[in-house]
């Protein structure tokens, strides 16, 4: 297993990182057995890092992470989130509440990182943040950095999604330690710019400013929640970017699929090497529904990044936007 720089903390990651969220579900929903040989299997591979959130399984993943790591000798990495409701008073004191009761589940005295699980946007509404709500006085980084400070979390993290500016900036402030970058097949954006045809929300400008910055970077949705994985799109996806259509993404990865057929291995490693390939990327988060996918996320970082061949083919369905016009 490849390790690479965690951007300016002097850690290093894995190349793939193992991912409790709810779209694998192992955590949550798996028997205890199928989550211990999952571990070990991730482990034994030479995957350092568990990626969770206190609102997967409404706190079910950190515990089931916490008891888990327990009983193994090895001390990954360890990262959670918090969600913070803008409509309440106090989102420090958010942060370090939220934090509080993720410590108590993950049995553990302090985590790697903190992300702010929440949106980006222009104008604060419903779960989305503004950068004033965000980077201001009494906001939300104020509380991530109070936790640094005493030690609860080494580093402290965003995820880059909402609108693509606004957090560009938030990245560019250079207030974060690392940032979650939505990467994938269908939607490479947040690393360049598309071609013209291509449709999607644009996230162009995010790995720029976390480069800019020396900010980590944690690729998620590397398999678009499932739609990348499987023929056939699981029952239960959420899009996580703007001007994005569950069946239209499926559309997508059915023409992807279509031009690379499994040259380059199942459909989940395909997508997984794909987003290897992005040098500015820490880490690959895959999401682990079973044993089996962590030897899949082996087998991809084991194989490395596809070829040039395969990048080729791609940029002809992006210029095209994969025969959709």
């Amino acid at each position: 297993m490849h390790t690479r720089p965690f951007g300016k903390t002097g850690l290093d990651a894995s190349a793939v990182a193992f991912g409790c969220g709810r779209t694998g579900g192992l955590l949550i929903d798996g028997s205890d057995a199928d989550r211990r040989l999952a571990v070990r299997k991730a482990l034994d591979g030479g995957i350092n890092w568990f990626d969770t959130a206190a609102a997967y399984g409404d706190g079910k993943s950190e515990e089931a992470l916490g008891w888990l790591l327990e009983e193994v000798p090895e001390d990954p990495f360890v990262s959670t989130k918090v969600t913070v409701d803008p409509s309440r008073d106090d989102l420090p004191g958010q942060v370090e509440e939220s934090l509080a009761a993720s410590l108590k589940r993950l049995r553990r005295k302090q985590v790697t990182v903190l992300q702010l699980h929440n949106r980006i946007d222009p104008a604060a509404g419903g779960k989305a943040l503004d950068l004033d709500k965000l980077l201001g006085a009494d906001g939300v980084v104020e509380g991530l950095e109070r936790v640094r400070e005493k030690g609860l979390a080494r580093f402290i993290g965003m995820t880059a999604l909402g609108d693509a500016a606004a957090a560009a900036d938030a990245v560019a402030s250079g207030r974060f330690d690392s940032v979650q970058v939505f990467y994938n097949l269908v939607n490479p954006s947040a690393a360049r710019p598309m071609p013209d045809k291509w449709t999607g929300q644009s996230l162009t400008g995010i790995v720029a400013a976390a480069r800019a910055t020396k900010t980590a970077m944690l690729a998620i949705r590397v398999l678009a929640g499932g739609i990348l994985a499987q023929d056939k799109r699981p029952e239960r996806v959420s899009m996580m970017t703007k001007e994005t259509d569950p069946d239209i993404e499926e559309t997508k990865a059915m023409a992807v699929f279509r031009v690379l057929g499994d040259r380059y291995g199942d459909r989940p490693t395909t997508g997984i090497r794909f987003a290897l390939g992005c040098p500015d990327l820490s880490t690959v988060l895959v999401g682990i529904g079973a044993p089996e996918h962590v030897d899949v996320a082996l087998a991809a970082a084991a194989a490395g990044p596809l070829p040039e061949a395969a990048a080729l083919e791609l940029e002809k369905l992006y210029a095209a936007n994969f025969g959709l016009d």
